[in-house]
């Protein structure tokens, strides 16, 4: 089961993805403004095919592109990654004019988009969202809105070209009352700010001031945005593990090179066995991570029952371990870690967030407790069932 095991060809093509990023990617990366969206950085995706993938390929070659690219240039890895989550939803719920009209130009590096979802008062809680979407009757009697309010830590805002936005049509009605709208960015009334975080990547906030929307804006039906929020964290959630594996075996392998050469107490730092001991914790941690991402991405393409639990799971493992790991790369390497602009000063830095975004660890274990209990539900004989008389 790929799974488990990749194929040759898979395995081929990892080796290839992180070839270009070192050789076209990270070039361009390093050249960008942190906190900034890199521009040149998306076109770069797009002349390499990478960002049309996003639409033909499944949740594990996703992740493989993802791990791939986060162990060279975690820039190009969040560049492609946001790339795909704000137009997934375009992808798999648009009409046929939102689809034509945007997904080549986000496959060709030309328009970038960003997801929309949290608010200052809604993050983690994201059935508690309280942007407004008012009727107003200019989409024809009954289907236009005015957007008012804010959303709060949104990947590349304020200089993406759409929003994929969920904004509360139905007041008091929770998860049942929020629809999605594909929201250019130059509308009448929205405007947004960049926020300065501790990882590189762009983050901003938007302001709604009665920005008009029309049916032809919604994606999906009308109420069923949180359906489309889900169902994209559901494929997106094991890709952030790969992302944080990625950034595992990249530090790994920093580790390995360093306490190979370096010398300490008369030998190399890997003869001391609190050290190898510690690098090999390491690699059991990240091993795990992985083989867990995996298992998730190829439920989610099978069509398994169980992919929020999945998915869930692996986020959960593999950005613990990623910090853990990172961590004690850090350790491993003494001060000249610490120092600015230093492969593993980076990782630390980007490594502290995916245990944040996309539903932070603790709403993790709370979807893999509630899921468990859901399943424990439907087949509550189980629990019960005595055991057999020869049972061990």
């Amino acid at each position: 089961m790929t799974a488990f095991s990749l194929d040759t060809g898979q395995i081929a093509w990892c080796a290839e993805l992180r070839t270009l990023a070192a050789e076209h990617l990270r070039p361009l990366a390093d050249k960008g403004e942190p906190g900034h969206v890199n521009r040149p950085l998306v076109a770069g995706l797009g002349r390499l095919g990478l960002l049309s993938r996003l639409f033909t390929s499944g949740a594990l070659d996703l992740c493989l592109m993802r791990e791939s690219l986060a162990q060279v240039s975690t820039e190009a890895e969040t560049a492609l990654a946001l790339q795909g989550l704000g137009a997934h939803p375009v992808h798999a719920y648009g009409t046929a004019a939102q689809r034509e009209h945007w997904l080549p130009r986000v496959a060709d590096g030309t328009a970038v988009a960003a997801f929309a979802l949290s608010e200052p008062g809604a993050g983690s809680d994201a059935a508690a969202l309280a942007l407004r979407a008012d009727e107003d009757g200019t989409g024809g009697g009954s289907g236009g809105w005015r957007l008012t309010g804010e959303k709060c830590w949104i990947s590349n805002a304020p200089a993406a070209d759409f929003y994929t936005v969920f904004a509360r049509t139905a007041p008091d009605a929770g998860a049942r009352g929020v629809t999605a709208f594909l929201v250019p960015a130059d509308r009448p009334g929205l405007t947004g700010t960049p926020l300065d975080m501790l990882s590189p990547h762009p983050i901003g906030a938007l302001a709604f001031d009665a920005v008009p929307v029309t049916v032809d804006d919604v994606l999906g039906e009308p109420g069923q945005g949180f359906r489309v929020a889900m169902n994209t964290l559901n494929l997106f959630r094991p890709s952030v593990g790969a992302f944080a594996v990625g950034m595992a075996q990249a530090a790994l392998d920093a580790t390995l090179a360093h306490t190979t050469r370096r010398q300490a107490f008369g030998g190399p730092l890997k003869d001391l066995q609190t050290v190898a001991h510690r690098v090999a914790e390491m690699a059991l941690r990240t091993e795990a991570a992985r083989l867990m991402v995996y298992a998730a991405a190829a439920a989610y393409d099978e069509g398994a029952p169980d992919v929020p639990r999945r998915a869930a799971m692996a986020k959960l493992l593999a950005t613990e371990t990623a910090q853990y790991v990172v961590d004690a790369a850090v350790q491993l390497h003494g001060a000249r870690a610490l120092r600015r602009g230093h492969l593993l000063e980076h990782l630390y830095r980007e490594v502290r967030a995916p245990r944040i975004y996309e539903g932070a660890s603790e709403v993790q274990r709370t979807v893999i407790a509630k899921e468990l209990y859901r399943a424990a539900a439907q087949c509550p004989e189980a629990a019960d069932r005595p055991r057999g008389a020869g049972s061990a």
